[in-house]
């Protein structure tokens, strides 16, 4: 088989890759070592940019999320019992946008089957190759057989722990990695949000949010230590952890009901750099990871499919390769401030192990500043709309 682009990874960030090739007619095949249904079951983010919406329109494929998703214009601080409204809107006259990741890729996927592009799934032992020539190839196993794509360029969509980035040699890439402390034990369940906009709240107890997938269907998430079990974590002791952590009037407004959903996730910064290595070009999960405290993960796996798209749409369509000479530059300059940004956020309303009184009371100043301040607000909120691309 031959291709133009090989695109290894069918999580939002492929899917959304190969959508917009496909719309200008650059021929692409999406490779995923696991299943569809294992890939419309992963809970993820559900906070989009506009960027984010803006390229999902483009690929055709915004129709639901238009109908379906929750525009907010702001979001709560909450500290000392009190809530303090971030009006992202009329600081910044932008918004987000509340879909989850789980119906963004069945809507991705649904526009990929209708157009007829290749989509392989359940591909085992991926690999990329000679991606520092001029002619790379990706190799799979699929019913006991392997097959080989010939291709242009590869771009490597597959995640943190996926091949695209291991197969690049260790003196070619550089790292930068920090782990965070403690982790964020989430539940999902069928109960109407507490608020109509997220509430991030900071407490003596540790950070929680309040978070939504629709008008029926909340996200919560407590800080909790990394050693927690999710066995130790019955679901009314998560409620009655969440209520300590909020101010009294939304403690006393939250609605509890059964988790089909719980988890813990680590919370981690981390970048490789470059993002390019000849024709293989790392995107999203697969060169950077960030806390999901800003909303940021799936907003930056988007913003390098913009600056990739363009770079292959310049050289097919225009038979220039500025754009793709400037991915990785482009792509890190931004994803550096998101970085910056997920950190602030990350150590700003968490508490951390070992924190000593004045380290605390300086936590506590800053936010009064932030809530105060309209220039601190307008910073927070244009970081949290997002950058321009």
């Amino acid at each position: 088989m031959r291709t133009q682009v090989v695109i290894i990874g069918s999580g939002p960030a492929g899917l959304l890759l190969g959508g917009l090739l496909t719309r200008v007619g650059i021929d692409n095949v999406i490779l995923d070592r696991v299943s569809k249904d294992y890939i419309l079951h992963r809970v993820r983010a559900g906070v989009l940019e506009e960027g984010t919406i803006g390229l999902v329109d483009k690929a055709g494929a915004g129709a639901r999320m238009h109908a379906q998703g929750l525009t907010h214009e702001g979001f709560s601080l909450a500290f000392n019992d009190r809530n303090h409204r971030i009006d992202l809107h009329a600081l910044t006259g932008k918004s987000v946008m509340i879909y989850g990741q789980t119906e963004l890729t069945s809507d991705l996927m649904a526009v990929r089957e209708a157009s007829g592009s290749t989509t392989i799934y359940d591909a085992a032992n991926v690999s990329p190759h000679d991606f520092d020539g001029s002619s790379p190839y990706v190799t799979y196993e699929k019913d006991g057989t392997t097959h080989r794509i010939d291709c242009d360029y590869i771009a490597g969509c597959d995640g943190y722990h996926g091949i695209s980035r291991k197969s690049v040699p260790e003196d070619a890439i550089r790292t930068f990695e920090k782990v965070y402390p403690f982790g964020w034990l989430g539940v999902l369940a069928e109960v109407h949000p507490v608020r109509d906009e997220l509430i991030y709240a900071s407490h003596e107890r540790g950070f929680a949010l309040c978070s939504m997938r629709s008008l029926t269907r909340s996200r919560y998430y407590v800080q909790c230590p990394l050693d927690d079990k999710i066995e130790d974590w019955a679901d009314n002791r998560f409620w009655d952890e969440l209520r300590r952590r909020l101010p009294a009037e939304d403690a006393e407004a939250l609605i509890t009901g059964p988790s089909f959903e719980k988890s813990i996730a680590p919370l981690r910064s981390f970048v490789a750099e470059p993002m390019r290595f000849g024709r293989l070009f790392l995107v999203g999960d697969a060169a950077h990871i960030v806390p999901p405290t800003g909303a940021k993960g799936l907003n930056l796996a988007a913003s390098d499919v913009h600056y990739l798209f363009e770079g292959l749409r310049q050289h097919y369509l225009e038979k220039s390769t500025a754009g793709l000479d400037a991915y990785s530059g482009k792509s890190l300059a931004r994803v550096w401030k998101a970085v910056r940004f997920s950190w602030w956020m990350t150590t700003m309303l968490h508490r951390f192990p070992g924190t000593d009184a004045f380290s605390q009371r300086v936590q506590e100043a800053e936010l009064d500043y932030l809530v105060h301040s309209p220039a601190a607000s307008a910073s927070l909120s244009e970081n949290y709309v997002g950058l321009p691309y």
